[in-house]
């Protein structure tokens, strides 16, 4: 009679859990229903939704969660996943020597913020300043300026800044025009009138123009741009540069006041007592790379822990670590092919994002992703979730076709859900889906 009693008290409450589990799956799934896959935003679209309960460790469900989408800069997680895990808690800037001829060597690690306009304190720089010769390294690059599958013809937007092994001022050339007069910063560079018939002014050699009207083009594999007519008004514009070696050594040596800054490759056998140049904490970069997605700051970040564990900067070989390592155990081997998600060979599952933000959580705790992840009204969630903000932790994700959300969400009654949603292939604004997918993420808050 006692293990009678015991069989069914046990089925009686495998039956409760059960059908509470279908009943939150089932008001979860109309709530999807509501807000996104009926709205007329997405009925078009390819959606991928998973909502993952932190403290049971179950999913409270899934559409599509399994499949695979283009995630845009939702890629950005898995990429500071692996910055926070090898990268310690300083970002390296470079390790620097001196050879028989006293000439400083500069070893770069790839570290986006040197002279970068948002960091003031810059040891690197005062390392440098007062040296009139100086030989970098070039030997650890080992990659192209533009990761696989990146737009091209997008080159010349601040957006995709070229990756390089010595980053200086964020790789962004800075344009305006002041007083009639064409500045460029960090460095001069010669801007070229191509106006046929010479109707539009433009004097090559004090850069003085007559009119405003004009828009800048900058050429596509060098640091040439060009002045055109235009019906808007000119008054600044940012490119990225052209980051060759020889730009490169050309801007330090105007930037550090040195009598000669030049590339060199070592040698195999080349061994000296290097000294390590530490610049920023890293994880005051690892917030903006978050809040503003940051497609330059997260290659970099890439390419970092590649130069930290093998020497060189290739971010495939820090992809394959991960994938081998972290990301093994996965349910759904994703494709990873860059750091910022600009490419759109990238393909990860919702259930990849649950996967690696617990993982995350698990390794650096909720305390360190708050400070790094936007909150609602904040960086990227700006104008988003503000009735959320500090309840909602996560980063966004666009692209042509394509609204990717993944992150943390507080709930009223105080449960941690991990939630991932995916959307590729929509026809209507981006702002259109997100106010959708806001809508669920809020209705889940209230109600779970």
């Amino acid at each position: 009679m006692f293990l009678f009693k015991m069989v069914r008290n046990f089925f009686f409450l495998f039956a409760i859990v059960f059908f509470a589990s279908c009943s939150v799956q089932k008001k979860i799934g109309h709530s999807a229903e509501r807000f996104m896959l009926n709205d007329s935003a997405f009925v078009t679209a390819h959606t991928g939704i998973s909502v993952y309960d932190a403290a049971t460790k179950s999913f409270l469900y899934n559409y599509q969660g399994d499949q695979f989408f283009v995630p845009a800069s939702n890629t950005k997680i898995p990429t500071i996943f692996a910055a926070m895990k090898f990268l310690g808690d300083s970002i390296v800037a470079a390790s620097i020597a001196r050879d028989d001829d006293g000439a400083t060597l500069v070893f770069p690690a790839g570290d986006p913020t040197f002279l970068h306009p948002d960091y003031k304190n810059q040891p690197l720089y005062e390392k440098l300043k007062n040296e009139k010769n100086i030989r970098w390294d070039l030997s650890a690059w080992k990659t192209s300026h533009w990761g696989s599958g990146w737009a091209w013809n997008d080159y010349d937007a601040t957006y995709m800044a070229e990756r390089s092994p010595f980053p200086v001022y964020g790789n962004v050339l800075r344009i305006n025009l002041v007083n009639n007069t064409l500045n460029s910063f960090p460095i001069p560079v010669h801007i070229r009138s191509i106006d046929p018939d010479t109707t539009f002014v433009f004097n090559r050699e004090t850069s003085a123009v007559r009119s405003n009207y004009f828009r800048i083009d900058r050429a596509i594999d060098e640091n040439e741009f060009y002045i055109r007519p235009s019906s808007s008004a000119f008054t600044n514009a940012n490119f990225p540069y052209r980051a060759h070696e020889g730009f490169i050594s050309e801007l330090l040596k105007d930037t550090l006041k040195a009598e000669n800054v030049s590339s060199f490759t070592v040698a195999p056998d080349f061994n000296l007592s290097n000294e390590i140049i530490y610049s920023q904490p890293l994880d005051s970069m690892l917030k903006p790379l978050m809040y503003r997605s940051d497609n330059f700051f997260a290659e970099q970040a890439l390419l970092m822990v590649s130069h930290k564990l093998f020497g060189v900067m290739d971010e495939s070989l820090a992809i394959d670590t991960m994938m081998k390592t972290e990301f093994r155990d996965l349910q759904q081997k994703p494709r990873w092919a860059d750091g910022s998600g600009l490419s759109r060979y990238n393909l990860f599952t919702p259930q990849n994002f649950i996967a690696i933000l617990e993982k995350m959580k698990d390794q650096f705790g909720m305390d360190r992703l708050k400070n790094i992840f936007a909150t609602g009204n904040t960086g990227t969630l700006r104008n988003y979730y503000v009735t959320d903000s500090t309840f909602f932790y996560a980063k966004t994700g666009t692209l042509g076709g394509v609204v990717a959300l993944s992150g943390f969400l507080i709930t009223k009654k105080e449960k941690l859900l991990i939630v991932s949603v995916l959307v590729n292939n929509h026809r209507a604004s981006s702002t259109d889906i997100r106010r959708g997918v806001e809508k669920f993420i809020q209705d889940l808050r209230q109600k779970y």
